[in-house]
């Protein structure tokens, strides 16, 4: 398991968040007359009770901008205040040029960007990198966004995925803060490689093309091995978590709140049981949004900022698995440098 903690003497800190969502709703009520299955099914295994769905127009950069401006407004900055843009997504806006290139001609700013591609880990990963970047690089202002339209390759008639993933992006901005003060203070990250098959879209890149005999079999849609998923996804977030607390000298005891990626409800159920962290202090909400992939961590937590969950000082803690299979923890240190 490749990891480390920031080595540096700064830290970086959320200064600033925001969410975009569309406003189409896909309900268990809707799916029941597309496939074979039921709400009380959806709900009993996967915590869902519906999730965003994008209508014409709007795209996996369009739902960036939206979040990145919120996020810019809410950290009380201007986008020539931005040095670089990490944009975490596994729909981008086209194969060529990159997401961010869309989101940065849309927020109009002309830092450096970059697409990173982690699956549902992805916003970890972009927290970890522009982290790392803002310290070491002297940067003042950092954006990260996950942003998702999973509603585009989920294939409307498997009743095992079309049900689970929804639309959305979240993004933050990333501040320079002290050594002592809030920020990241440890992450973990990891990959096996072995698992890609469990979760993964076959056709479209360079190892098979897309072409009329790929679309005919359905493989440009997302394909799961839902089972081993769960079993796999439990013992990733237990043992990451670990890690990155063992790291940063606490426990379970001392984090205040854990925002898990919202895959499905008995996921996380499993494996705060297994970390012994009380539900009152997990935070969910997977039954509005369903799966959205890298947008879902920072969706989560900030909407738990909004509502005034967090206070100064709370350890935070984030973590995540999605395809790859890669998995991700980080532990926070809320509250404004």
């Amino acid at each position: 398991m490749a990891a480390s903690a920031l080595s540096t003497h700064a830290r970086a800190a959320i200064t600033g968040w925001g969410t975009a969502v569309p406003e189409q709703r896909l309900t268990n009520a809707d799916l029941e007359q597309r496939v074979d299955t039921t709400d009380e099914w959806i709900v009993e295994r996967t915590g869902i009770r519906e999730r965003r769905i994008v209508g014409d127009g709007e795209t996996t950069a369009s739902l960036a901008v939206e979040a990145g401006t919120a996020a810019i407004k809410q950290a009380g900055i201007t986008p020539e205040d931005i040095n670089l843009l990490i944009v975490a997504t596994a729909t981008p806006e086209q194969p060529i040029p990159h997401t961010g290139a869309f989101v940065s001609d849309g927020l109009g700013i002309h830092c450096g960007s970059f697409d990173l591609g982690a699956g549902c880990a992805g916003f970890l990963y972009g927290l970890v990198t522009g982290s790392a970047l803002l310290t070491s690089g002297g940067l003042g202002h950092v954006l990260i966004i996950g942003a998702e339209t999973l509603s585009r390759i989920a294939n409307p008639k498997d009743r095992g995925t079309c049900i689970l993933f929804g639309d959305g992006a979240a993004a933050v901005v990333l501040s320079p803060s002290t050594e002592d003060g809030p920020g990241l203070l440890t992450w973990d990250l990891g990959c096996d490689g072995s698992a890609t098959g469990l979760l993964e879209v076959q056709a479209g890149g360079s190892r098979l093309p897309a072409t009329a005999e790929t679309i005919a079999a359905g493989q440009q849609f997302i394909k799961m091995q839902g089972q081993e998923v769960f079993k796999r996804a439990v013992r990733a977030v237990v043992e990451s978590v670990k890690n990155a607390l063992d790291r940063a000298d606490l426990t379970t005891a001392d984090v205040d709140w854990f925002i898990p990626h919202q895959a499905n409800a008995r996921i996380i159920e499993a494996a705060a049981n297994r970390l012994g962290i009380p539900a009152e202090r997990t935070v969910v909400n997977i039954d509005r949004y369903g799966n959205t992939s890298a947008a879902s961590i920072p969706l989560a937590m900030a909407e738990a900022a909004d509502c005034g969950k967090f206070k100064d000082g709370d350890i935070v803690l984030l973590s995540g698995f999605g395809a790859g299979m890669t998995w991700g923890s980080a532990v926070l240190r809320w509250g404004t440098p």
